[in-house]
């Protein structure tokens, strides 16, 4: 006899008691996530300061620690960042909205835990790309890098010495991957 899943809403997502681990939607299919360590939340308070003081200082939009944000709807999609920042523009557009952001964040950065498989992370990525995000950040603690995926394909690798830049997203941040690791 077949069986079919039943498909999770965004709203659904948002009535669900957090117990013991915290949720994404992937294309109506209920994902747990663990919580993240003390280095992955380190790493994340880290960026999400330096992105947060730069945007709000500068009037560019806002930075946001592990946000839902609606990536597509029908079967909802849902994905939560470690970090995201979302352009002034679109902010002031859609208001103090209640529930999830309606749309891709212009940024995401994903602090990977020991605990991520790879294949899982990578199709976060892809989902975040597919979306229309415009630069998706992968903080890998355990080889102290940083991947800046801008599509399939289109990566750059940067080191401990090197400085994170994503001026087309975040006109003027700039932030020292080594800091990221303080």
């Amino acid at each position: 006899m077949a069986t079919t899943k039943r498909l999770v809403t965004a709203d659904e997502l948002l009535e669900m008691p957090e117990i013991t681990c915290r949720y994404e939607l992937v294309r109506g299919e209920l994902r747990s996530r663990p919580f993240v360590g003390h280095v992955q939340g380190r790493i994340a308070t880290n960026v999400l300061t330096s992105l947060y003081t730069h945007a709000k200082s500068n009037g560019l939009g806002e930075a946001l620690p592990v946000t839902g944000f609606i990536l597509a709807l029908r079967p909802d999609h849902v994905r939560a960042p470690s970090v995201a920042f979302v352009r002034r523009a679109r902010v002031d557009a859609v208001a103090d909205v209640e529930g999830f952001f309606p749309g891709p964040p212009d940024l995401a950065v994903e602090v990977v835990s020991p605990d991520d498989l790879y294949m899982d992370v990578y199709e976060r990525i892809a989902d975040y790309l597919a979306a229309g995000i415009l630069a998706v950040i992968v903080v890998d603690p355990s080889r102290r890098v940083v991947k800046v995926h801008r599509s399939r394909g289109n990566t750059v690798e940067l080191g401990e010495g090197d400085t994170l830049e994503v001026n087309d997203v975040v006109p003027g941040w700039q932030m020292a991957v080594g800091e990221m690791f303080e």
